[in-house]
């Protein structure tokens, strides 16, 4: 394996595992010292172990460097790999059902990965398809799209699907939901988009009928197909405190207006909690299971959404990314004729 190749696969694993971003940093920047030296300098030092001299290769890095030029695989990328698994569980008959992912954020935003590589991860574990959801224009924090610059992504989308076919990316984008229920994104742009997902990032802590209020005017929108990460929770780390609503009011409108809840895959979100799932069910709600990924590897946190899923006893008919790429357009179509 080259060594640029081992590095790009260990970026991978780490991200699988959620690993800090101080340490997928690492490498990346190992990629650079190592494209910016002769390959003759590289073998070299691989067989005096004398990588970590370079300014800018550590331990870690120098090790999956020399690994790859000495041919050893049952080394560090080998014990990664196995401690990063994402088992399958309950879930594993689901995950085999599942088509696409409906959210993933790419370089466009805050992902770590464009849009093409980001695709070409999903259509490796198995996907027909992916939609590209970057943040909206609001979240500055995540160098959210403005219009002219979703309309620069569109073009890009044209020229993947070419490329890709016959897998597709579909277009779609997280849009903020104002405090108000608006949206960060005007109709006319709404309208261009295969899925929208709508999320509240803001004023997290508002209190429950304000935000109730807000969430089912979003959900009643009829450009709006899935409520993403709908309590907001943070589970590990210094931990966030989930939004407060009447659930019952939420769901009741999710099923009025064939809106979408999202089981967002991420560790760190885990949303929604099991009782809140439990109560989409009762709703007959339809469900979306996305990873919300932000990296190549990150597309594999499905399995914990389905994991979740059957284990809540949704109804595997109600997800509707085990609905091909046409049903998906066409469903999401219908709710704004």
């Amino acid at each position: 394996m080259e060594p640029v190749v081992a590095l790009e696969r260990a970026i991978y694993l780490l991200d699988r595992e959620l690993a800090p971003s101080n340490k997928v940093r690492a490498f990346k920047n190992a990629i650079e010292i190592v494209e910016s030296l002769d390959g003759d300098e590289i073998e070299r030092r691989a067989h005096a172990g004398t990588l970590t001299e370079l300014v800018g290769v550590g331990k870690s890095t120098g090790t999956v460097i020399r690994e790859a030029v000495l041919g050893i695989d049952d080394g560090y990328l080998a014990a990664l790999d196995e401690r990063s698994q994402i088992p399958l569980g309950a879930g594993a008959e689901l995950r085999a059902a599942i088509k696409g992912d409906c959210h993933m954020h790419s370089t466009w935003s805050d992902g770590g990965a464009s849009l093409s590589t980001m695709a070409a991860a999903a259509r490796s574990i198995g996907h027909d398809y992916v939609v590209a959801t970057d943040h909206s224009a609001r979240l500055t924090i995540a160098h959210g799209l403005s219009e002219e610059r979703l309309v620069e992504q569109l073009e890009e989308l044209e020229q993947l699907n070419a490329e890709f076919a016959p897998f597709r990316i579909l277009s779609g984008m997280e849009v903020d939901i104002f405090e108000d229920g608006s949206l960060d994104l005007a109709d006319h742009m709404l309208e261009q988009l295969d899925v929208v997902v709508a999320s509240v990032h803001s004023k997290l802590s508002m209190p429950a009928a304000d935000m109730t209020r807000r969430m089912v005017t979003a959900i009643a929108n009829p450009h709006v197909d899935i409520l993403g990460h709908m309590t907001n929770r943070k589970v590990s780390g210094t931990g966030r405190a989930p939004s407060e609503f009447d659930a019952e009011v939420v769901f009741a409108a999710c099923a009025q207006f064939d809106t979408a809840v999202e089981i967002n895959c991420r560790p760190e979100r885990q949303d929604p909690p099991e009782e809140l799932l439990e109560l989409a069910v009762e709703w007959d709600c339809l469900i979306a299971i996305d990873t919300d990924a932000h990296a190549p590897g990150q597309i594999e946190w499905q399995a914990y959404g389905c994991d979740k899923a059957v284990q809540c006893g949704v109804n595997p008919d109600n997800i509707i990314n085990t609905w091909d790429a046409e049903e998906l357009i066409e469903w999401a179509s219908a709710k704004t004729s």
